[in-house]
This record gives structure tokens, C-alpha cells and sequence, in this order.
């Protein structure tokens, strides 16, 4: 209700808004001035410039960023697909009730959480001799999946305790416990983090140009590096990172359609009862009527 005070704070007073008002201007009048400041910058420094603009019109330069984007989304692909399968596994041993499993898969996760992932995707390709692509993909699921077996396992035991005893009561085994009313209920909790860590794998993929990869931000370097229209490099930032933002925006946009989507489902929304009317209540007769003295 407006002009109550709530448990957190109380509601702000005119003056509190007026000032609230200005830091928000203060605040937008600075980004502004920020943004003019870079723009000025790329005009001084000659970065709008035809010449430097020109090798993207080339079908060969085209063709090559094309094909470092497709690398790049297929490295996620494989990435993101084998950290879900792993962070599950994995998770799944930490909840086991068996101590031998459960301290493996905890020695697994905290060891893979700490290593760093450069080190890991240069150990796979330089000490096991694999593959660019596998090297990348090695890399990133070691590193992610752990990451994501941790959001999990969170996930299941921030399910109130009641709906576990619950499901036990009915006579359902353990499994059935975990895939129908605990995993279901944690996936709506989970979600946010799981997407914010495939985020962190996409934008992980750039490093697949340390080890020659292929990808996306690779491409920009070589258009960058080998072209003799005084080195391009700041245009091609411009032409790479938007789209970086824009896959991972889309990721987000996905994983929000997805849990609005959930909410409407048939089997998780609210079935409207209707109310209750007077009728007959008991079988063969009319409604219920009270004792005569």
C-alpha cells in the first residue's frame, strides 16, 4: 500500500524522490558524456574511416568471420551439452548416500573448479596432443560442468525438506524422488545460474585462439594482424563484440522465454475450483437438516 512503510525500508518522501531524480539524471548525463567522449575519440583516431572499413566488404573476409561464428557455435554447442551431462553426473554422485562415491565426485568438482580453464585447454592440447576442437571442448566442459554440478546440487537441496519426506512416505524409491518432485521443483531456482554459467562458456570459447582454433575472435585477429589498411584492429572489436553481446543476449532472452513458459504449463499452473454452493450432500435425499428436539 502506497505510503506504508514495509519491512525493508519506509516509502520515500518528496524530498527523497526529487533527490533520487537527480542522481538519476546526474547519472545518465555522465554515461552520455562518457559514450561522446569515446565516440570523439574514434573520429580523432580516424576509425570510421573508408579505408579501414573497406576489407569487410570483401567476400573472402566475410566468409572467413562467417566461418570462425560457426566454429564458435559449434565449440558452445559441444561445450554446453557435455557440461549439462557432466554437472548432472557429477551432482548426482555428491547427493549419493554412498560415501566412497560421494567424496570422489566432491575431490572431482573442487579440483576442476580450481583450476584455472587456460591451463586445462593448454595441458589437453600441448601435453596430450588432442586436437584443437576436442582440446577447447575438453577444456570448457572439465571446468563448466564442475561450475554447474555445484549449481545442482544447490538447486535439489534448496527443495524443502517436507517435500523429500513426503515422496518417501508414498512409498517412491529414491530416483523417483529425485526426477519427479525434487529436480522439478529445483529447476526454476536453478535456471538463472545455469544459464549465466553457458554464458561464461560461450564467451570462453575466445580462447580457443591460443591453441588455433578456428573461432570467431581468431578470425578477427587475422583480419586484424595480416591486412596492411593500418592494422583494422579497433573495427573489427566493433564488428566481433556486438555480436558476442547479441549471442548472449539471445541466450538469456531463450532461457527467460523458457521459464515463462514453464509457469504456463498445464501442470505447474493454478486450477481455478470453483466455489462451493449449497446442494445435496448426502446420497438419496435432500441437503441436511437439523435433529428435531
Amino acid at each position: 500500500m502506497t505510503g506504508a512503510a514495509t519491512a525493508l525500508y519506509d516509502v520515500p518522501g518528496p524530498r527523497t524522490r526529487r533527490r533520487h531524480r537527480l542522481y538519476g539524471v546526474l547519472a545518465t548525463v555522465l554515461i552520455l558524456a562518457l559514450l561522446a567522449w569515446i565516440l570523439y575519440l574514434l573520429f580523432v583516431t580516424e576509425q570510421f574511416t573508408y579505408t579501414k572499413w573497406m576489407p569487410f566488404a570483401y567476400k573472402g573476409i566475410q566468409e572467413l568471420l562467417l566461418r570462425g561464428l560457426g566454429n564458435t557455435l559449434k565449440a558452445f554447442a559441444m561445450a554446453a551439452v557435455l557440461s549439462l551431462a557432466l554437472g548432472g553426473l557429477l551432482a548426482t554422485g555428491r547427493l549419493s548416500e554412498h560415501r566412497p562415491v560421494r567424496w570422489s565426485a566432491t575431490v572431482v568438482v573442487e579440483f576442476f573448479r580450481a583450476m584455472p580453464v587456460l591451463v586445462m585447454i593448454f595441458f589437453i592440447f600441448v601435453a596430450l596432443k588432442v586436437q584443437p576442437l576436442p582440446a577447447l571442448v575438453a577444456g570448457l566442459t572439465l571446468y563448466n560442468g564442475s561450475v554447474l554440478a555445484e549449481v545442482f546440487r544447490a538447486g535439489v537441496e534448496s527443495v524443502e525438506r517436507g517435500q523429500r519426506e513426503a515422496a518417501f512416505a508414498l512409498g517412491m524409491r529414491k530416483s523417483q524422488v529425485m526426477a519427479y518432485v525434487l529436480v522439478p521443483q529445483a529447476v526454476r531456482a536453478m535456471l538463472p545460474a545455469i544459464i549465466s554459467q553457458l554464458v561464461v562458456a560461450l564467451k570462453d570459447t575466445s580462447l580457443g585462439y591460443l591453441i588455433t582454433y578456428e573461432e570467431f575472435l581468431h578470425a578477427g585477429k587475422l583480419i586484424a594482424s595480416n591486412l596492411d589498411y593500418d592494422l583494422p584492429f579497433i573495427p573489427v572489436v566493433m564488428v566481433i563484440s556486438p555480436i558476442y553481446i547479441g549471442m548472449c543476449m539471445l541466450l538469456s532472452w531463450s532461457a527467460g522465454w523458457a521459464a515463462r513458459r514453464e509457469q504456463r504449463s498445464p501442470k505447474t499452473e493454478a486450477v481455478e475450483v470453483a466455489p462451493a454452493e449449497p446442494g445435496t450432500l448426502l446420497p438419496g435425499g435432500g441437503a441436511p437438516t437439523a435433529p428435531r428436539p
